[in-house]
This record gives C-alpha cells, sequence and structure tokens, in this order.
C-alpha cells in the first residue's frame, strides 16, 4: 500500500511553467529523479498543473519512464515497446490497460517468492521464465487483434525477436545478480 501525508491523503506536486516541480508536502522544488524515489519508496503522490489544475500524473509517470529508458537503464525490449504502439487506436487498446494492470500485479504478488528464489541461488531464473510467459500471452493477444499478425501454426519469432529475447535473458540474468548482491 502506498505511503500517503499525515491525513491520509496523496502528496500533491505542483508542476509550473517552467518545468518545476514543487513538493506542496515538504515545501520544496524536486526533480524527476526524486519522483521517481518517491515511487521506489511507495509514496503516493499526484502530480497538477499549477497553472489549470489537470492532474497530469499519467504524463510524469510516462516522463521518468521515458528518462529512465535513455540513460541505459533499459527495461522495456523493442518488441514490447513496438507491440505496445501497435495497439494504440484498435481494438487491443481498451483492453491493454487492466491486462498490463493485472500484470504487474502478478509480478509484485511474486516478487518475495522470487527475492526467496534468488536469495536460494536457484540454477533456474524464474523471473526470465515469467517474463517469457507474459511475452508469449502478449504476443497471442496482440496475434488474435491484430491483422497481419503471424497465425496459429506458424513460426511465431522472427531472427531479431530471438535476438531480443537473448538480450531479455541476459538482462534477467544481470537482474538476478543485482539482487543476489542486495540480498547478502
Amino acid at each position: 500500500m502506498a505511503k500517503r501525508t499525515a491525513e491520509g491523503e496523496p502528496i500533491i506536486i505542483k508542476k509550473y511553467a517552467n518545468r518545476r516541480l514543487y513538493n506542496t508536502d515538504t515545501s520544496s522544488y524536486i526533480t524527476l529523479d526524486d519522483l521517481a524515489k518517491m515511487v521506489r519508496e511507495n509514496v503516493d503522490f499526484h502530480v497538477l498543473d499549477a497553472k489549470t489544475g489537470d492532474d497530469i500524473t499519467h504524463t510524469i509517470l510516462t516522463q521518468i519512464i521515458v528518462e529512465e529508458e535513455s540513460h541505459g537503464s533499459q527495461m522495456l525490449p523493442v518488441s514490447f515497446l513496438r507491440d505496445l504502439i501497435s495497439m494504440y487506436g484498435n481494438s487491443m487498446q481498451a483492453m491493454m490497460p487492466s491486462y498490463l494492470e493485472a500484470s504487474m500485479a502478478n509480478l509484485r504478488k511474486n516478487r518475495e517468492q522470487l527475492q526467496a528464489a534468488f536469495a536460494k541461488g536457484m540454477e533456474n531464473n524464474p523471473l526470465a521464465k515469467m517474463a517469457e510467459a507474459n511475452f508469449k500471452m502478449m504476443q497471442n493477444a496482440a496475434e488474435a487483434f491484430i491483422p497481419g499478425r503471424n497465425k496459429p501454426g506458424q513460426d511465431k519469432r522472427t531472427p531479431g525477436q530471438s535476438d531480443e529475447l537473448a538480450q531479455m535473458r541476459e538482462q534477467m540474468a544481470a537482474m538476478q545478480k543485482k539482487l543476489d548482491e542486495l540480498s547478502k
């Protein structure tokens, strides 16, 4: 559960026209990195446009992801990004938010089990298996709703996807190594 202010309300962050972010809880200016840290610490907040009062939390969180991805912390495989972009404007767009939320909820639910498995030094990489299963599920869903995708029975992996899968496995192994180091 996300941490909230003493009154139980999310912290309000105001974004001014000069791009500065102001934390109303601490009465101080903050950066996108500070907001990313707040997310990692499970602090609940809303970002409001200071002039209009519009809730721009979604846009700011997306901006944080773009910043993280552009600074070498790439977590989202190119194939996933392409599939995600291709779903905008078609019948899959409406179901994607709930699908992605359910996938992340499942990952969070299994996080403790995964960390325990990593701590025990399991040779199999369960996170990579989960990622591969989620990728297959996403690919199957995309094939069902996106015209021009591979039909059942056809080889679904192109050489580029195989390379990306190998790259994803390498990234998962690196994550496992980091988790092992953190659990010591």
